[in-house]
């Protein structure tokens, strides 16, 4: 029996799909045939993204079921690649596993381990040894075993974590082409990253533990590139994969069609809804094919010669590329709120915040792998000051620490950069702009307590947060933010910053800017989806 809740999994998801993204280049890194196909961390990570985008529009109060529906659902819509059809199918097992478990136990993974296994091999025709299938196959032992052993669930938890990860060790030995390329199976080493991820974020651990039982080299292979180059020894040229809404479609009678027209054939799912995927070089006669069997819709057709091409002259140019002077690396945690700093100039965006501080060697990570001389750290959090400190302290590249608390501070210090100035300079010029930050958060209170000036607060509250302090209880997120702004004296603020979380709906964004615009009339406002966790609204004001 476990105390973990249905929402408690539902995060941890959240979080690992978005761990799994943050690593997916360095998951690409392995592929020995970097084919659009073979942007495997892409793939996964993508396919991975819509089940968070279709999890986070969820209603509150959503049961079990709808949670397990979304998952799937988004799964399948979002597969890209072979590699996120196969996840898809994955996610699939698991949740059709769950049903009929109440608790989050050592029994309830071992039955969702097993379904994720007879679903996933049954998509594949002829599975692979030595590929995410066989670290599929390996965990879900690892997951029997544990139930057998009657292990605790935190033990068998990390049990399964450890046995995942040294079955993508044992890849290299059941497949020789990874062994000639010196690495571990791609695919096989996001589904252990994700199952690390999860099981991290389920029981609060702050740092996975991949890095114990896998070595990732830090270059990609030369061999990679010679073979990007060598065209000749494929034997198709497109890459087809697209969605079948359909009543009548016969999965099996649509695989034997495909395997005529190439290979890699897939096509997963159940009436209505298919998702096909194939390498063929006749993309015409596979969509008439589906066409005249219902409709289709999401076509992706890529030219897999011509993609590897550009892959290989991006790659050449980033192995040729002179660093810049000073780069920089944030920690942001939402899809939109790494989109914005990315735009603003942020060569690497942490995925973290708050409840998932990254360690010490995340940054240091992410410092490496900015090509430039020297790098400026926003922290974006007062609990990942010391660990950006720490990373500078360590770090071999010149670092710079701007001590950031928001995301919102560090678009703002962003236009106080001067490239022409040194890295100490604009350390100190960018920290004088803070000044004229002020930040705001609305979020839940999780237990009873007092605020800054001693009234209650209970439990499921609204509150607003102002650069730490509790100014603000409330009952709706909407009463909070206007009653934030006004004790952060936006009445005499020029402009206002602010991003909706990802349980925030468009709908109710849209409403609440126009009631900001309609109480703040002098104020510009700046709305953008942040899409972070726990924190409804983030904002700032200067």
């Amino acid at each position: 029996m476990s105390n973990y809740t249905s929402n408690d999994v539902v995060n941890a998801i959240i979080v690992a799909a978005r761990t799994l993204d943050k690593r997916k280049e360095e998951i690409n890194r392995l592929n020995v045939f970097p084919v659009p196909d073979g942007d495997t961390g892409t793939n996964m990570s993508l396919t991975l993204a819509t089940v968070v985008e279709h999890l986070s529009k969820l209603p509150a109060g959503a049961t079990s079921v709808d949670r397990r529906h979304a998952i799937t659902t988004g799964a399948l819509m979002g597969a890209r690649g072979n590699s996120g059809v196969i996840t898809s199918q994955i996610l699939r097992g698991f949740c059709e596993g769950f049903e009929g478990h109440d608790e989050f136990d050592v029994v309830a993974i071992d039955d969702a381990f097993a379904s994720a296994v007879e679903v996933a091999f049954k998509a594949v025709r002829k599975p692979v040894e030595g590929t995410i299938l066989t670290v599929l196959h390996d965990t879900a032992a690892a997951a029997k075993k544990a139930r057998k052993k009657k292990m605790d669930l935190e033990e068998a938890m990390q049990f399964i974590v450890s046995e995942s990860y040294a079955s993508v060790q044992r890849t290299p030995e059941l497949l020789p082409v990874l062994r000639e390329n010196g690495v571990v199976d791609a695919g096989g080493f996001g589904l252990a990253i994700f199952i690390d991820s999860f099981v991290a974020a389920l029981t609060g651990r702050s740092e996975t533990v991949g890095e114990e039982f896998v070595t990732i080299p830090a270059e990609a292979p030369k061999v990679e590139i010679e073979q990007i180059n060598d065209w000749e020894g494929s034997a198709y040229m497109y890459c087809n994969e697209f969605l079948v809404d359909s009543d009548t479609l016969n999965a099996e009678e649509a695989l034997n069609f495909l395997s005529t027209m190439g290979d890699c054939e897939l096509c997963v799912g159940s009436n209505p809804k298919f998702k096909v995927h194939v390498h063929s070089n006749h993309p015409d006669q596979v969509l008439a094919y589906f066409l005249q069997r219902g409709q289709i819709s999401e076509v992706f057709i890529h030219n897999m010669k011509l993609q590897s091409e550009e892959r290989t002259a991006k790659i050449e140019a980033e192995q040729t590329e002179e660093p810049k002077p000073i780069g920089f690396v944030a920690v942001a945690a939402g899809e939109g709120n790494a989109r914005i700093l990315e735009s603003l100039g942020v060569d690497v965006v942490v995925s973290g915040g708050q409840t998932m501080n990254p360690s010490t060697k995340d940054l240091l990570d992410a410092v490496n792998k900015v090509n430039a001389e020297s790098v400026i750290i926003f922290p974006n959090n007062s609990n990942i000051i010391m660990a950006s400190q720490s990373c500078a302290e360590v770090s071999e590249k010149p670092c710079g620490i701007v001590p950031t608390k928001s995301v919102p501070e560090s678009f703002s210090v962003m236009f106080a950069f001067d490239e022409d100035a040194s890295l100490e300079e604009n350390v100190a010029e960018m920290t004088e702009a803070l000044e004229d930050v002020k930040t705001g958060e609305i979020t839940y209170a999780i237990k009873d307590a007092k605020d800054a000036h001693g009234g209650p607060i209970h439990d499921g509250d609204v509150i607003g947060i102002a650069d730490g302090s509790i100014e603000v209880v409330s009952n709706s997120i909407e009463k909070a933010t206007i009653n934030l702004l006004h004790v952060m004296d936006a009445d005499f603020a020029d402009t206002l910053t602010i991003l909706a979380g990802c349980d925030y709906s468009d709908e109710d964004f849209d409403a609440l800017v126009a009631q900001i615009e309609e109480e703040f009339e002098d104020l510009e406002i700046d709305a953008n989806r942040g899409e972070q966790p726990l924190y409804p609204i983030i904002l700032s004001v200067e």
